[in-house]
């Protein structure tokens, strides 16, 4: 050709207007998929590369989504979630997919976010991983919404109107742990996870639990529920407290991960054996979970399908379009900290 190709010769080669050659390239459902894969296939012979900034100065927008990581409330304050960050991964490559590069932020929950997204042009949608305390964040998020931001967050599918909520069948999960525990004979399985409103994530897996204890007849004991956030930290607190309460146990389903590898290390200096004495499931499947003593049991929350969900699902936002909020379905990992 001699010069590089434009959006103009595809259109020429594909028999179709430019504008549509636009749309397809940006992955735009008003253009058929017979015909999205024909201008992908030219434009990939002509070893056509949209260019970003021109294509940004005519849509007015940054082809920037930003993905706000925000801090877990401990000691720490640069602790990620391990499963938030097994999640990056698949986001980066789903943004890159679709042409849109990735502004990456690690955020403080107590502060004022929301306000650099709300009127600057950083980016064109953001993604929220985080699991802190909604109730007192939610308002942030509430003004977003109504400043026309595009915001999809991971979490409890189904808890309000600020954004899009994408997330796991947590409630199924909880389920299935419990019930797994009590297939192996355990009858007083303690619940260590916040279990109301203002962690919607961990609250749906306590309702699980609770599902599965009365599925096998088994009264609910509020003493064996106590609270603590998704940090090793909270896990070694919450059997300190289950001490103080004097709480006969014989199996503990953790609403993380984190939280379950923090118990089996109190366990272990109290002198108690797991799975002997104490069975234990966890929640995420982070790639710790195989290195523990003995391997955690757990359920699994798939990583890479997350990140796709949360990617697809503001791009769609950003398009108009409704996006589907089923939840993402959860699998049990056995291994051999529940007795198994």
């Amino acid at each position: 050709m001699g010069r590089r190709p434009t959006s103009f010769d595809i259109a020429q080669l594909a028999g179709v207007s430019q504008p549509t050659v636009s749309r397809a390239l940006r992955g735009s459902k008003s253009v058929n998929a017979q015909t999205r894969q024909r201008i992908e296939a030219i434009a990939q012979s002509l070893h056509y590369a949209v260019d970003k900034h021109a294509s940004s100065l005519r849509s007015q927008s940054a082809n920037t989504l930003a993905l706000l990581f925000f801090e877990e409330p401990a000691e720490d304050e640069s602790t990620i979630n391990p499963f938030f960050l097994s999640m990056l991964g698949s986001i980066t490559h789903a943004c890159a997919r679709a042409g849109y590069d990735l502004l990456i932020s690690f955020q403080q929950l107590s502060g004022d976010w929301h306000v650099d997204y709300q009127d600057s042009r950083k980016a064109d949608g953001i993604i929220l991983l985080g699991y802190g305390d909604y109730e007192a964040y939610r308002a942030r998020l509430d003004h977003l919404t109504e400043q026309g931001t595009k915001v999809v967050r991971w979490g409890a599918v189904g808890t309000g109107p600020a954004g899009i909520t994408v997330g796991s069948d947590n409630r199924g999960g909880g389920e299935a742990a419990t019930a797994h525990l009590i297939a192996r004979g355990r009858r007083r399985i303690a619940f260590l996870g916040a279990a109301d409103g203002r962690y919607p994530e961990l609250e749906d897996r306590y309702r699980g639990y609770l599902d599965a204890l009365a599925a096998a007849g088994i009264e609910a004991d509020v003493a064996l529920q106590v609270d603590a956030i998704t940090t090793e930290d909270a896990g070694q607190d919450a059997i300190a407290e289950l001490a103080r309460r004097g709480a006969d146990y014989d199996a503990i389903f953790a609403a993380s991960d984190s939280i379950a590898i923090g118990a089996m290390r109190a366990l272990a200096t109290a002198g108690r054996s797991i799975p002997d004495d104490v069975a234990i499931v966890g929640f995420d499947d982070i790639a710790s979970a195989q290195l523990t003593n003995p391997p955690l049991t757990t359920v699994a929350q798939d990583a890479r399908r997350a990140g796709e969900a949360l990617v697809r699902t503001l791009l769609a936002k950003l398009r108009g379009e409704v996006s589907n909020d089923a939840p993402l379905p959860t699998h049990l990992v056995v291994r051999a900290s529940s007795g198994a």
